[in-house]
């Protein structure tokens, strides 16, 4: 499986592909590929083709051990907001029903699109602010991330898959008392550093990202553990039905829901505390773990 990842050392953030035994390979420095992970998506298939060929053979002297570097998010800064959807799984749609005292809401006809600003996004092993005194409700969400590497607006659900880079991790911390309170979803789901998205991207076509399970741990104890295949709109409804009339870049992420389990809507509620620890899973890609800030 090839990982392509952002890291940082003493010599500043790079382009890597990330080996066994946690070994990275400095992709600069192994051959000549673009500056980074954006640069990369917009290069296009043959330049991912060179990547897999540096990776299958890494040069000895561009491989940097396990433990002298730093994973950022793959995209550390995106160009646009990170794009969103909302209860897309029917047993994720139920349970906030029940919080509210509904018996069966209607189930979306329609993707429900939200966005978190850009600066959200963290990477792997960062902490996430507990953000005391605005909120009193912090809580996790697992994620698919679907990373965009073809423009296109209009895209038919048939040829969607054919506009996606590749598939990471993502972590839709929200404050739900802001989530309701502001009407919009979007400053409940914007708190800063609220999007921790890693630990790298696998390409699209390395995966079936479709059909493949999602789980999320906190201190260790599972809460989340569903599977993409119970998605109401699957990934390529998501990028069909957002980019009628509105054109996705390369580069652009799209976070695509979260199954049932969030900490909101157990019995009694358990979100989340300063120290807790949450990790994400989705078979195929890896897991991707960060810390609430105790301060």
């Amino acid at each position: 499986m090839t990982k392509l990842a952002t890291f940082s050392d003493s010599k500043g953030p790079r382009l890597g592909a990330v080996l066994e035994d946690g070994r990275i390979l400095d992709l600069a420095a192994a051959g000549t590929v673009p500056a980074d992970m954006l640069a990369l998506i917009e290069a296009g298939p043959e330049a991912l083709t060179a990547v897999r060929a540096l990776a299958a053979t890494p040069t000895p002297a561009a491989v940097l051990p396990a433990g002298s570097y730093r994973l950022l998010a793959p995209i550390p800064r995106p160009r646009r907001n990170v794009f969103c959807v909302g209860r897309n799984y029917m047993d994720h749609v139920a349970e906030g029903d029940r919080t509210r005292g509904i018996t069966q809401s209607e189930l979306p006809k329609f993707p429900q699109f939200f966005t978190k600003a850009p600066d959200t996004v963290i990477g792997p092993d960062e902490q996430v602010p507990a953000h005391t005194g605005i909120t009193e409700w912090l809580d996790y969400e697992v994620e698919l991330a679907c990373i965009i590497g073809r423009e296109g607006a209009n895209i038919s659900r048939e040829d969607a898959l054919s506009h996606v880079f590749g598939w990471s991790i993502g972590n839709d911390v929200t404050g739900r008392e802001l989530q309701r309170r502001y009407g919009q979803w979007f400053k409940g789901k914007s708190l800063d550093r609220s999007c921790p998205l890693g630990p790298w991207i696998v390409p699209a076509e390395e995966l079936d990202a479709l059909n493949t399970g999602i789980r999320c741990f906190v201190n260790g104890e599972k809460r989340q553990d569903s599977h993409t295949s119970k998605m109401i709109f699957d990934v390529k409804e998501i990028i069909h039905q957002l980019s009628l009339g509105f054109t996705l870049r390369p580069g652009d992420v799209i976070i695509t829901g979260t199954p049932e389990g969030v900490g909101y809507a157990m019995q009694p509620p358990r979100t989340l505390k300063p120290g807790d620890v949450i990790r994400c899973e989705i078979d195929g890609i890896g897991s991707l773990t960060n810390t609430v800030a105790e301060h």
